[in-house]
C-alpha cells in the first residue's frame, strides 16, 4: 500500500474505513442505552450486553484513523505545518463541534450527564468537559490529539522507516498503557475517585496507544500491510478470543446488565479494539489489492461527514425515538426497534452532514 493504484485524494486509506466503521457503530451505543432503559427481561438485557461489546470499538478506532491518515498525507506531502493542520481542524472539527455542542446544550438540556448546568460558569464547562450530551465526552478527548499533533508528527519522524525504533516506540507504549490501566482500575473503576475522577476518561492519555499505533501503521507500512494480508486468519482467532474474554467480564457483574461496566479502560477492550482495527486494515487492503474503486470512492466520501455525523447523530436518535414513540414500540420489539432506529439516525445523521456542508460552503461564498 505504499501507492495506491488511484490518487489518494479519491480513494479510501485504513484511516477512511476506520472513521467509517467506528462513527456506524458508535451511533448504536445510545439506542442501546435507551430501549436497556426501558426495563428489558433477562434474556434481552443478555444480548445486547453481548451488542453493545461487539460495537466497543469506537473511539480507539476513530482516534487511530485519523493519526493515520493525518501522518499518511502529510507524510506523502513532504511537511507538516501546524499552522495549516490547525486552520483546516478549525473549519472541519472545531466549529462543528461548537454548533452542536450550543445545539445540545440550549436544545436537548436534558442530554446532559452528571448535573445540568445552572449559570453562565457551569454552562462553560458543560460546553468544554463532554457533559452536554452522552457521546461528547470523546470530542473532549478527540480534539486533544488534534492540538497535540505535533507530538506525533515527532515520533513519526523519529521512526521514520525503521522496524527496530518502531518496535521500540510501540513496546514502550504498551507497557506505560496497561500501567495507566492498572492505575485507573485500581483508583477509578469501581474504586475510590470513581465520582470524582471520572473525567480522566476523557482525557488524551486514556487513548495515547491507539495515536502512537496509527502513526506507526503509517511508517512502517510495508511491514504491517504483509502482515496483516498474510495473518488477517490469526488476527481473527485473537479478534474472537478478546470478544469472549470481554463477555465473561461484563457478565461478572451479574444483572441488571450495566453498559458502565464495559469500559475501554482494561486489558481485554484494549486488545479487542486492536482486534478490530486490524481486521478493518485488512479489509481495506484487500479492496485497495482487488481495485475496489467504488467501494473506496464510498469510503472515502463518507469519511469525509464522518465526524459531523457523529456529532448530530444523539440529536436525530432522539428525534426518531420520541417522534415515532419508540419507547413504547422497545417494550414489545426490542431488537426491530433498535436496528430501525439505527438505521434511521445513520441515513440522518450523514444526510444532514453532507447538506449543512454543502449550505455552509454556499454561505462562505456569498458572504
Amino acid at each position: 500500500m505504499d501507492k495506491y493504484p488511484y490518487p489518494t485524494y479519491k480513494i479510501a486509506d485504513i484511516g477512511d474505513y476506520l472513521k467509517v466503521f467506528a462513527c456506524t457503530a458508535v451511533m448504536s451505543q445510545p439506542i442501546m442505552s435507551l430501549i436497556m432503559g426501558n426495563g428489558q427481561p433477562i434474556r434481552t438485557q443478555d444480548i445486547f450486553g453481548i451488542l453493545y461489546n461487539l460495537v466497543k470499538y469506537t473511539a480507539p478506532a476513530f482516534i487511530f484513523g485519523i493519526l493515520y491518515t493525518t501522518i499518511r498525507t502529510n507524510d506523502l506531502a513532504g511537511n507538516f505545518s501546524y499552522r495549516k493542520h490547525l486552520r483546516s481542524s478549525w473549519s472541519n472539527l472545531f466549529v462543528p463541534t461548537i454548533w452542536w455542542t450550543l445545539i445540545y446544550l440550549l436544545g436537548m438540556p436534558w442530554l446532559q450527564q452528571i448535573n445540568q448546568f445552572h449559570n453562565f460558569g457551569s454552562f462553560c464547562w458543560h460546553f468544554i468537559n463532554g457533559n452536554a450530551a452522552p457521546h461528547l465526552w470523546y470530542n473532549t478527548m478527540m480534539l486533544q490529539f488534534i492540538i497535540l499533533m505535533p507530538l506525533f508528527w515527532a515520533i513519526s519522524r523519529f521512526v521514520g522507516n525503521n522496524v527496530k525504533k518502531g518496535i521500540a516506540v510501540a513496546l514502550i507504549t504498551l507497557v506505560l498503557y496497561l500501567a495507566w490501566l492498572l492505575f485507573y482500575d485500581t483508583e477509578v473503576f469501581h474504586g475510590a475517585h470513581e465520582k470524582t475522577w471520572y473525567l480522566l476518561d476523557r482525557v488524551f492519555i486514556s487513548f495515547f496507544i491507539y495515536g502512537v499505533f496509527g502513526v506507526l501503521c503509517w511508517q512502517l507500512r510495508n511491514q504491517v500491510n504483509n502482515f496483516l494480508q498474510k495473518f488477517w486468519w490469526l488476527i481473527l482467532i485473537t479478534f474472537v478470543a478478546c470478544f469472549i474474554w470481554t463477555n465473561f467480564e461484563l457478565y461478572q457483574f451479574g444483572h441488571p446488565v450495566l453498559f458502565a461496566n464495559a469500559p475501554y479502560y482494561k486489558p481485554s477492550m484494549t486488545f479487542y479494539c486492536l482486534a478490530v482495527i486490524a481486521l478493518i486494515a485488512a479489509l481495506c487492503l484487500y479492496q485497495v489489492r482487488k481495485n475496489s474503486e467504488t467501494a473506496l470512492t464510498v469510503f472515502h466520501f463518507l469519511a469525509t461527514y464522518a465526524y459531523r455525523a457523529y456529532l448530530s447523530n444523539v440529536f436525530w436518535n432522539q428525534l426518531v425515538w420520541r417522534g415515532l414513540n419508540m419507547q413504547f414500540h422497545a417494550t414489545y420489539h426490542p431488537f426491530l426497534t433498535f436496528f430501525g432506529t439505527w438505521i434511521l439516525t445513520w441515513i440522518l445523521s450523514f444526510t444532514s452532514a453532507y447538506c449543512l456542508h454543502i449550505w455552509w460552503t454556499k454561505i462562505k461564498q456569498i458572504i
